[in-house]
């Protein structure tokens, strides 16, 4: 069993019976008093993020977690189908563990986590960017530059996205999937 002498960052901890990563900690030694680990503790399923702290040398219960790399074939209503990138085998994962299944195409390469001790799918990341092609969008008006006006546009993947007036139906778009949001238009 560990203690709170074995935190650092990405270390995956079992606490309040939820799995979760260490974002960041602090040990303090106050003057007075015992010392103590201040600790930021991202839930590895929900994503949500808490203070936490623990007395110095508390026992901790580390979690194994393996990250291994997939390739998404296809979902069939909230399952969603990928294969493995070195033994070619398909795992089925639920639509819930995937960061941003809207932004998801035929062919994307992800980060699957693993709990190391019964083997099941935790998370599945994918990656920062993404690029989409733009299928439908209404025309931008020539010169409308003067604000940051934004307009709907609908993806390849079905998703609407918030793009700027001079993007038109067929550009690429870079999409960041953490918070779906525009990054810019990619050329050719």
């Amino acid at each position: 069993m560990a203690t709170t002498a074995d935190i650092r960052n990405g270390l995956c901890i079992e606490h309040n019976g939820d799995l979760w990563t260490v974002v960041e900690f602090q040990h303090v030694k106050p003057g007075k008093g015992p010392a103590f680990v201040r600790t930021k503790l991202k839930n590895v399923k929900t994503g949500k993020v808490l203070a936490n702290t623990f007395t110095s040398g508390f026992k901790i219960n580390i979690q194994r977690i393996e990250n291994r790399g997939y390739q998404y074939l296809y979902n069939d209503g909230d399952i969603y189908h990928f294969m493995n990138n070195e033994d070619y085998e398909q795992t089925f994962i639920n639509e819930n563990l995937i960061s941003a299944p809207q932004l998801l195409k035929e062919g994307e390469n992800v980060t699957i986590g693993f709990h190391a001790e019964n083997d099941t799918a935790i998370y599945c990341d994918m990656p920062t960017y993404v690029i989409l092609e733009v299928t439908y969008t209404e025309p931008g008006e020539k010169g409308n530059t003067a604000t940051n006006a934004l307009k709907e546009a609908t993806v390849e993947t079905g998703a609407k996205v918030r793009v700027p007036l001079f993007i038109n139906t067929g550009d690429k778009i870079k999409i960041d999937t953490r918070n779906g949001a525009y990054s810019e238009r990619v050329k050719g």
